[in-house]
């Protein structure tokens, strides 16, 4: 948070760089989104470094002018243009002639992606004492989008679609998407610019953690979920179901319709003698124990080697497997992709749960 000359940086505990996570938020929202659409973002200054990068990216995709496309129109109008629509012209003005309720397609340059483009760039300039070379690059491209309608903060960003005709611009809608979701810069009280940058790490490393797992695990048979509703206890006579110990799993595999492979992410630091909260545990055997899975994956961000716990008096083993938010973005989705597999062969092989 910045608020004018004073900025306020949190860190994460793994103290993840700004490019790894703007990877992070990205790929837990788009599977495809790629390592390059956020190279070479430097960590020095948070604000300056997300400036600095809209602007490199949007200077890409507009260097041979904003895309126009097709969007429909429904409004009043005194002429006719496209069709004219009957029921709503019946309904709202019976008897009248004019004004005419019409639907056409409008070729335009206010269309989905550039409002996005214009909607982040506009942000960006609001932010208090951003460099003024950056300030310049983006007032230049808030000029190229001019005709393209402004978006009220904090309104539903509109849909679009990859595709051939906008792939240059994909890099810089994806960035935008990020900084809209998570940046506000406005004035506060006495008039003070105040800009921030917030996002929940927690939440972030769950929701990374639950789609790269997906992706990967689509390679093998079975159906991967997220949040997958469960219960503890058995349904009992006389009791309504809503009276049961509901649970909600972060990942779950299943094989011809039955669990096979449970996973669950947490964001937390490890004690000094490098062992997590015994709660996280606990958790993990009644996930195991309610679905009949002999196995739990603990996923952590940390570093280290797995490490398997055996519950004692019963088959069920917990599996600590940490994940450094520290590598690079493809050595990260090769470290999930090599989680997968591993929990995948070690539902019938512990040795091959641990093996480096």
């Amino acid at each position: 948070m910045q608020i004018d000359d004073l900025l306020v940086r949190v860190k994460p505990k793994e103290k993840v760089g700004l490019s790894r996570l703007l990877f992070l938020l990205g790929y837990a929202a788009d599977p495809g989104f790629r390592p390059e659409d956020v190279a070479g973002v430097e960590d020095d200054d948070l604000f300056a470094a997300l400036g600095e990068s809209l602007a490199r990216h949007c200077e890409r995709a507009l260097e041979r002018g904003p895309l126009n496309g097709y969007v429909h129109v429904e409004e009043a109008m005194r002429t006719v243009r496209g069709r004219i629509r009957v029921g709503d012209q019946m309904t709202r003005r019976p008897g009248l002639l004019l004004p005419l309720e019409v639907a056409f397609d409008e070729y335009t340059v206010d269309i989905s992606e550039n409002r996005i483009l214009r909607a982040a760039v506009r942000l960006m300039m609001h932010v208090p004492r951003l460099p003024a070379t950056i300030l310049i690059r983006l007032a230049h491209l808030d000029s190229k989008l001019d005709g393209v309608s402004s978006m009220h903060y904090g309104a539903p960003l509109p849909s679009w679609t990859e595709s051939r005709l906008n792939d240059r611009y994909v890099p810089a809608l994806r960035l935008s998407e990020i900084i809209l979701r998570n940046m506000s810069a406005e004035a506060g009280l006495g008039q003070r610019m105040v800009a921030s940058f917030v996002v929940n790490m927690a939440t972030v490393f769950e929701d990374f953690v639950a789609t790269a797992l997906k992706e990967a695990l689509d390679l093998y048979p079975g159906l991967t979920e997220w949040q997958y509703e469960a219960f503890m206890d058995e349904a009992e006579k006389g009791f309504r179901g809503g009276d049961r110990v509901r649970m909600f799993v972060d990942v779950v595999h299943s094989v011809r319709g039955r669990p096979a492979i449970v996973f669950d992410a947490k964001y937390k630091a490890a004690a000094t003698g490098g062992t997590y909260p015994n709660a996280d545990h606990y958790q993990m055997l009644a996930y195991c124990t309610a679905l009949d899975v002999p196995r739990a994956w603990l996923v952590y961000a940390g570093r280290g080697a797995a490490r398997v716990r055996r519950v004692r008096n019963t088959e069920i083993s917990v599996v600590e497997f940490p994940l450094d938010l520290s590598q690079e973005p493809q050595e990260l989705l090769d470290r999930v992709r090599e989680l997968s597999r591993r929990a995948y062969r070690g539902g019938f092989n512990l040795d091959a749960a641990v093996d480096a």
